[in-house]
């Protein structure tokens, strides 16, 4: 048995049910941060599928709203996790809950961060803090399986040329018709954060506009949490638009699904066949509206 590098998974003993995952959310508030979603999915999988696996299986965004401002300074690709993802889940008859994030060293690579960066290193400590007052009894779990090489780009990148007199209107319909065809793709937008509304609040005015979409596709995290309950980490995955002051380019990027199939050591087919679906039909969507 072996630790796995990228995700990390704490569980607690919650014999007597106090753990929820709104008693994680107040913990994860009270250390600092902002929540986004807390979403439970036993619903929306018994509602679809007839079943789950779960007595207890929550989504969970969250970012530091100080931290993500730092990070975007030096690193407009912040975005890719702001907010971070984490899944709460209790496996059907057991007595423990489990959460499950990235680790400070696949958060890194795949945001293409230094990992010594001090801002990145204090989001980290800040996760751990919270976890620990969340689940103050938790242990780090041991994984069965070791993180597989990659087979594809760690992010999937498009750009977008904005007229500076008229990029509000290209961008509101753009937005438009994205959120159009995420749903006749079968994606749900679960999330939505105006991050250069922080920005300004805190006086920096580096972008004219950064959004970031939390978008989950619900036979996704079905049929990955299966065998591979910690896949929240991943989930929902978030998508950003962004565009730099005195630019005339829009940027838009998200985590590609490589990044579950190595850090989850993914080889089962139908896992791989939703994944790989998900892939190329926000490919196909996002090569659409930006040609």
């Amino acid at each position: 048995m072996v630790f796995a590098h990228d995700l990390q998974v704490y569980t607690a003993d919650n014999k007597e049910g106090k753990i929820t995952p709104q008693s994680i959310e107040a913990a994860f508030v009270k250390a600092g941060f902002y929540t986004s979603e807390n979403r439970d999915m036993n619903l929306p999988f018994t509602k679809q599928f007839k079943e789950t696996n779960f007595d207890v299986y929550n989504l969970f965004t969250f970012y530091s709203k100080a931290h993500t401002l730092s990070l975007a300074k030096k690193y407009p690709q912040i975005g890719l996790f702001a907010p971070l993802s984490m899944s709460i889940y209790t496996k059907k008859g057991e007595k423990s809950i489990c959460v499950s994030t990235l680790t400070l060293e696949a958060l890194s690579t795949i945001m293409e961060i230094p990992k010594d960066d001090p801002t990145l290193i204090e989001i980290a400590q800040m996760m751990q803090k919270a976890i620990k007052l969340a689940l103050p009894n938790a242990k780090l779990e041991k994984l069965s399986y070791n993180v597989k090489a990659l087979k594809g780009k760690r992010i999937t990148r498009f750009e977008m040329e904005m007229d500076k007199d008229e990029w509000e209107d290209t961008k509101d319909e753009f937005q438009m018709e994205f959120e159009g065809e995420l749903s006749q793709n079968g994606f749900v937008m679960a999330g939505f954060n105006d991050l250069n509304f922080d920005f300004k609040e805190n006086k920096y005015d580096g972008y004219t506009f950064y959004d970031v979409y939390s978008i989950c596709k619900l036979p996704v995290i079905y049929t990955v949490a299966k065998l591979r309950p910690e896949a929240g980490a991943f989930a929902p995955c978030s998508l950003y638009l962004y565009m730099k002051k005195g630019e005339e380019t829009m940027h838009i990027a998200y985590p590609s699904v490589y990044n579950w199939i190595s850090a989850l050591s993914i080889e089962d087919k139908a896992s791989l066949e939703v994944l790989d679906d998900a892939q190329k039909r926000m490919e196909k969507i996002l090569t659409k509206l930006t040609e």
